[in-house]
C-alpha cells in the first residue's frame, strides 16, 4: 500500500506520517515546508496557492507555486467555495437625486482620492443584520464600518464618520462612489459629505461592475470570515467581524493587487505626500 493511500485511510498528512513513522527517512525535502504550509492553512483558511506561495516568500521561502499547489491537492488543504445566499440591500427607487458616475474617469495615484461605499447583510441563528463598510480604493483598507439591525441612514452614515474622523481628507480630496441606494442618496448622507468639500459618485443603475472593489471586499469577508462563523447575536458578531477587518483584512491579508502585501503594510509603504495650507473639513458631529 502506498504512503499516499494509508495517509488517506487513517486522515492524517503525509507530514504527519514522516514525523512520525520510524521507518522515514529523514530525508523528505517537503517535510518543513509541508508544516509551514498547514499553518498558514490553518491562519488563512480560504487563501489559495498564490496567496500561501506569497505568505511563504514573506517568511523566508523561495518555492515555486507549482511546488506550493501539489502539496496543497496532497494534503488536501485546497479551499472550497460556497454558494451565496443573497439578501437585497440596495433600493434604488426612490425620488432621491441620483449623481452621476465619476469613479471611472479617476485615475488613483495615492490614498484617500477615491472613497468606496456599500452594504451587505451578515446572518445570525435568528435574524440579518448588515454590515455598511467605506473603503479606501487606492490601498483597499477597510476605513469606515458599523454593523446593525436596520437599514436606514443612519447605518451608512456611522461608517463614513468613523472614515471621516480615521482619515480626516481636506475638502476637494476624496471622491466617495456607491450604488444608488436611498441610504447613500438620502439628504443626510450627501449632506455630510458636501460639508466635508467631499465629491460625490454613483454607479450606474444595476451595474455592480462600477463598484467592483467593494463587491470584492465583501465576497472576501462572506467566505473568509462569515460562512465560517455561527454567531449568537448581534453582538457577538460585532466583536468577530471587527477583528477580522481590523486585524487581519486590513493587517494581514495579502492582497494581489497591492504586490501581495496588507493594505496597512502597504500605506506604510507610499510616500509621505506634502502638506499643503488647505481650508480644513468642518467638524464632524459623533
Amino acid at each position: 500500500m502506498t504512503v499516499v493511500r494509508m495517509c488517506k485511510i487513517s486522515h492524517v498528512s503525509r507530514a504527519t506520517f514522516y514525523r512520525f513513522s520510524p521507518e522515514a527517512g529523514p530525508e523528505d525535502r517537503d517535510l518543513d515546508l509541508r508544516d509551514e504550509i498547514q499553518r498558514i492553512a490553518l491562519e488563512f483558511r480560504f487563501y489559495g496557492r498564490p496567496r500561501i506561495t506569497a505568505e511563504l516568500g514573506r517568511r523566508g521561502w523561495t518555492v515555486n507555486h507549482k511546488r506550493v499547489g501539489r502539496i496543497l491537492r496532497e494534503d488536501n488543504l485546497l479551499c472550497l467555495r460556497r454558494r451565496k445566499f443573497v439578501v437585497a440591500t440596495t433600493d434604488s427607487n426612490h425620488k432621491l437625486r441620483v449623481y452621476p458616475n465619476l469613479a471611472g474617469a479617476i485615475e488613483l495615484t495615492g490614498i484617500d482620492q477615491l472613497w468606496i461605499a456599500d452594504i451587505t447583510y451578515i446572518r445570525l441563528e435568528t435574524e440579518f443584520v448588515y454590515l455598511a463598510v467605506v473603503l479606501d480604493a487606492y490601498s483597499r483598507r477597510v476605513i469606515g464600518w458599523e454593523l446593525d439591525r436596520h437599514l436606514e441612514d443612519d447605518l451608512a452614515i456611522a461608517a463614513l464618520k468613523m472614515a471621516l474622523r480615521r482619515r480626516k481628507p481636506r475638502p476637494g480630496e476624496v471622491t466617495h462612489h456607491s450604488d444608488q441606494g436611498v441610504q447613500y442618496a438620502s439628504h443626510d448622507y450627501t449632506g455630510l459629505l458636501q460639508q466635508q468639500g467631499i465629491r460625490i459618485s454613483m454607479s450606474r443603475r444595476g451595474n455592480p461592475y462600477d463598484n467592483a472593489t467593494c463587491e470584492s471586499f465583501m465576497k472576501t469577508l462572506k467566505y473568509e470570515e462569515v460562512y465560517g462563523q455561527q454567531y449568537r447575536d448581534l453582538s457577538d458578531a460585532r466583536a468577530s467581524i471587527e477583528r477580522f477587518i481590523e486585524k487581519v483584512y486590513n493587517s494581514k491579508r495579502l492582497h494581489s493587487s497591492l504586490g501581495y502585501r496588507p493594505p496597512i503594510e502597504f500605506e506604510r509603504s507610499l510616500p509621505v505626500p506634502p502638506s499643503f495650507p488647505s481650508q480644513q473639513p468642518q467638524q464632524v458631529t459623533i
